[in-house]
């Protein structure tokens, strides 16, 4: 069956695309393939977003400072792929953050990003300080474009050090970027950029592998 999306250009001044349908796999890839993905709620609708502009990350750009570079090298932390998934999502649901009374990371998201990583798409990278993960992040990996979905730090540059480590994976594996969605301050600093949507969906438009 084809999942059929609205072109992004319909997309409104937000970004909002479409209203209504599933959080199935299917229609996941089918969307995050056409540059498409879901914020919403609890208690609404799922909500389709095609924002433009869209803030991209290129490998290339990341700004790695030398605080930073030299807290990473630093033996007592460990960074992992993939080892702890599901704590990743969890950690990043529960953490409060500045601004926000509560989360978009529901249970019917989690559950939703947990099959898409039994599936293989939905990735995570962790950051140890012995046993205890003190940063991390998640997203979905398609067509060599690493759609970021959130982040979480528990101590100094948590989330900055698992963001150099999927920089370094997408340097090494070739990716042509790392979709961060919105504009924030804290990611333009980081090297992250705002493109048009067009630009942004010339690097989606194979499908997904």
């Amino acid at each position: 069956m084809t999942i059929q999306f609205p072109d992004p250009s319909q997309a409104n001044e937000e970004g909002l695309l479409a209203v209504g349908g599933s959080l199935d796999s299917e229609t996941l890839l089918a969307a995050y393939s056409r540059g498409i993905f879901p914020w919403f709620s609890e208690g609404d609708p799922v909500l389709w977003w095609s924002p433009d502009p869209r803030m991209v990350l290129f490998p290339d750009d990341f700004y790695c400072s030398r605080r930073l570079a030299r807290r990473m090298k630093q033996q007592k932390h460990r960074f992992s792929w993939d080892e702890a998934f599901e704590l990743v999502i969890q950690t990043c649901a529960g953490i409060p953050r500045e601004g926000e009374s509560g989360t978009w990371i529901i249970p019917e998201m989690i559950s939703a990003y947990r099959k898409l990583y039994e599936l293989g798409h939905a990735h995570s990278v962790e950051v140890w300080e012995g046993t205890e993960l003190i940063g991390g992040l998640y997203g979905v990996l398609l067509n060599r474009v690493f759609f970021a979905e959130s982040m979480f730090s528990r101590k100094t540059d948590g989330s900055k050090m698992a963001l150099a480590q999927l920089v370094e994976r997408a340097r090494r594996e070739q990716w042509k970027l790392i979709d961060c969605q919105f504009h924030t301050g804290h990611l333009e600093r980081l090297g992250a950029r705002e493109i048009g949507r067009a630009e942004f969906l010339a690097a989606t438009r194979q499908n997904p592998r």
